[in-house]
């Protein structure tokens, strides 16, 4: 179905070309739906431009998903279930909220989520089986007077067969059946990853780490350069900047959005982990700081960075070695910026003093997301935004 807040403008023989996948598809072909890092060969009438937006770009709505079972998050589960809850309540003062859910588990959803919302908070009955909707949800490209929701291949972070794995079948077809529901332009990606691993400036420039990407647990047999260049044909790149990260060591193999976000085009905050962190992830944060600081975006500006140090991991002991202990997983809604509050006092200030310089114009809101967080994840990873759609380039 089509709703109004969700258009589905393109024609049918257009949707049957991009649920075929943009790759796939000889240039010339795709018209509209090309994106810009490939359009230059192809017909010099093509259309606009398919591509990811910033985050700051307004939102039509925010996706979130219900965790659905206890074999993951055993005795941790209603903490879980109401932290979620609870970053949707907040999320709905600033826009409308929609959360997946197992049409058995809907209605406690409903109950969780319903009192104190502004927006309403609108539940989906739609199967899932965890709460990371940012790595298993579609990740949404537009240009003027078009969207459409890129589907990249969630295979459980690829970690079967892993102390990681848990079950994903759920999760791998709700991309699919959410842009159905929602009547939006689906477009299969050439390559399997994740929306955490993404990160864009809005202006064609994406950060990546190579560990989450470049693996063969995701894209067997491709070299970076091709994982590369399906990045670019298929969110509308110019350019890659590429972060070693580190493999093997986190359910999601380093996802960029832990580590690296882009506030503005050319500004970018890089995670600087906080006292008593391991130093496998000291090293992480060296060597991403050594190649954004010799980095140029797609329009050859150098990158401005500014450290966001997380909390001291000696003051927050008891949590697990999985806690996520990064402010640099926030999230961005329209008119505000949500990020995580660690009980750690002096860091959680420094954090929202930070952030709050990074976005002047949009409150900084601090939520509790411990039971969260101890699953490896945070707001990020918890949220999906739906941009609105764009009238003009």
């Amino acid at each position: 179905m089509n709703t109004p807040n969700s258009p589905s403008t393109l024609s049918p023989t257009r949707r049957s070309l991009l649920r075929a996948g943009a790759a796939a598809l000889p240039l010339a072909a795709l018209g509209a739906a090309l994106p810009m890092s490939a359009r230059a060969a192809a017909a010099p009438q093509a259309g606009p431009v398919l591509r990811m937006p910033a985050e700051t770009d307004r939102h039509t709505r925010t996706f979130m998903a219900w965790p659905a079972l206890f074999s993951v998050w055993q005795n941790q589960l209603s903490a879980v279930r109401r932290n979620i809850a609870d970053l949707a309540r907040q999320i709905s003062r600033f826009e409308p909220v929609v959360v997946l859910a197992r049409p058995g588990q809907a209605a406690d959803a409903r109950y969780y989520c319903g009192s104190g919302a502004y927006y309403a908070i609108e539940v989906q009955e739609i199967a899932n089986d965890d709460l990371w909707i940012r790595d298993f949800g579609p990740t949404f490209v537009v240009a003027p007077g078009a969207i459409a929701g890129v589907d990249t291949n969630f295979n459980g972070w690829g970690k079967t067969g892993t102390p990681y794995y848990q079950p994903f079948d759920k999760d791998a077809t709700a991309a699919a059946t959410l842009l159905d529901a929602y009547g939006i332009d689906r477009i299969r990606a050439p390559f399997t990853g994740e929306g955490g691993s993404l990160e864009t400036d809005g202006q064609g420039t994406l950060l990546a780490t190579v560990s989450s990407l470049v693996n063969p647990n995701r894209n067997p047999g491709k070299s970076k350069d091709q994982v590369e260049q399906e990045l670019r044909t298929t969110l509308g790149m110019d350019k890659v900047i590429w972060v070693p990260g580190l493999a093997g060591q986190d359910i999601t193999d380093c996802h960029i959005d832990c580590l690296a976000r882009f506030t503005a085009p050319g500004e970018v905050l890089l995670d600087q982990p906080g006292p008593g962190t391991d130093a496998r992830w000291v090293a992480v944060y060296d060597e991403a700081k050594r190649v954004l600081r010799n980095a140029t975006d797609a329009r050859g500006r150098r990158l401005r960075i500014t450290e966001l140090p997380g909390p001291d991991r000696t003051l927050i002991r008891g949590r697990g070695k999985d806690f996520l202990s990064s402010y640099t997983n926030y999230y961005t809604v329209n008119g505000a910026v949500l990020v995580p509050q660690f009980g750690e006092g002096y860091a959680d200030g420094v954090a929202y003093a930070i952030l709050q310089a990074a976005y002047p114009d949009r409150r900084i809101v601090q939520v509790d997301i411990d039971a969260v967080a101890s699953g490896g994840g945070g707001i990020h990873c918890s949220t999906q935004s739906q941009p609105a759609v764009p009238d003009t380039l």
